[in-house]
């Protein structure tokens, strides 16, 4: 099932035209995701800061279908799922009164940080990803 996390558009997300500039929706989908990790359990601190183990970012696209504004409330909606044993992607729709208006990916690679070699997805964050698949 989908994680809700809700926000509003700063001042600071947008752009000398008024909108969100373009690279903003993607921090505003990583703080949906570090939401939904603090949510379901995980300790964030540990999760980004643990020397062992790192998932970066290794894709990521954005379509836009409306603009957005300062002070327009926000429902994002991410929705998790392994990919590969070592990879998980992250589908976020971003709404505005009910319309969808953005919609993004990331997909993450789960790597040992000294040895850069891709490992298998850890338990803990597999039920993550089991708790938001879409169904």
């Amino acid at each position: 099932m989908a994680f809700i996390y809700y926000r509003t558009v700063r001042f600071q997300d947008t752009d000398a035209a008024g909108v969100v500039y373009f690279a903003n929706i993607f921090k505003i989908c990583h703080e949906a995701y570090e939401e939904s990790l603090d949510t379901s359990g995980i300790n964030i601190k540990d999760f980004f800061l643990n020397p062992k183990i790192a998932y970066p970012i290794v894709h990521a696209n954005v379509d836009f279908f409306k603009p957005l504004f300062c002070g327009d409330k926000l429902e994002v909606r991410l929705i998790a799922q392994k990919i590969a044993n070592e990879k998980f992607e992250i589908i976020y729709e971003i709404f505005r009164d009910d319309l969808i208006v953005s919609k993004a990916l990331t997909r993450h690679v789960c790597i040992e940080v000294v040895s850069r070699k891709k490992r298998e997805i850890p338990d803990i964050l597999n039920q993550w990803i089991q708790t938001l698949i879409s169904k």
